[in-house]
C-alpha cells in the first residue's frame, strides 16, 4: 500500500462516516447553489494530489467501458471487439462492458501507469468525476468514491466546509 492510500485510509477512519452523512444529508437538503459550490470545491481538489503515487482506483473499481473504447482498444491490440471483450471484459447484468479483474489489466503496478493512458476508457479519463452531472445527480457516486479518489475526498471534504458556512 502505497502511502497516498494510508493516508486515505487514515483520513477515512476519522472523517469517512461523517463525510458520508453530509452527502446522505445533501439529498434531503442542500443550498441552492449546490453546484457552483461544487465547481468551487472541484477546483482545488487536485491540489497536492499525483495519480501515480496513488493508482487506487486502477487497482480497486472498473471503468465501464463504452463501445467507442472497446473498438478503439481492440483496433489498439489488433484484434477484433469480440476478442478484446472475450480476453479482458465481463458484462454486467445492466449491460454494461466491465474489467474482468482487478487491478486493472493495463495497470503498470509498480509505476502505476497506464499501458492505453493515451487511448484509455472515457470513464478513466474523466475519473473521479467530480463534476460530470449535477451533484444532487451524483452524490451516490461521490459517496462510494471517497474510499477510492483522494481527490474526491478532498472534495467532499471542502464542499462540506462551504456548505457549512452557506444558509441552506
Amino acid at each position: 500500500m502505497s502511502a497516498v492510500q494510508k493516508r486515505l485510509r487514515k483520513k477515512l477512519a476519522d472523517r469517512g462516516p461523517e463525510l458520508k452523512q453530509f452527502l446522505t444529508d445533501l439529498q434531503e437538503q442542500s443550498p441552492p447553489e449546490l453546484d457552483d459550490l461544487t465547481a468551487r470545491a472541484a477546483a482545488g481538489a487536485w491540489e497536492g494530489i499525483d495519480c501515480l503515487s496513488c493508482g487506487n482506483c486502477c487497482r480497486s473499481m472498473s471503468p465501464s467501458y463504452t463501445k467507442e473504447d472497446i473498438l478503439r482498444l481492440a483496433l489498439h491490440f489488433r484484434m477484433s471487439a469480440q476478442k478484446f471483450k472475450e480476453k479482458w471484459l465481463c458484462e454486467e447484468a445492466d449491460g454494461r462492458w466491465m474489467n474482468r479483474s482487478r487491478p486493472c489489466q493495463f495497470l503498470d503496478c509498480v509505476t502505476n501507469k497506464c499501458s492505453v493512458y493515451s487511448i484509455r476508457p472515457a470513464d478513466c479519463a474523466g475519473f473521479p468525476h467530480l463534476h460530470k452531472r449535477s451533484t444532487l445527480e451524483y452524490l451516490t457516486m461521490h459517496q462510494q468514491n471517497l474510499a477510492f479518489c483522494p481527490a474526491t475526498f478532498q472534495m467532499i471534504a471542502d464542499l462540506q466546509q462551504r456548505c457549512s458556512t452557506t444558509e441552506i
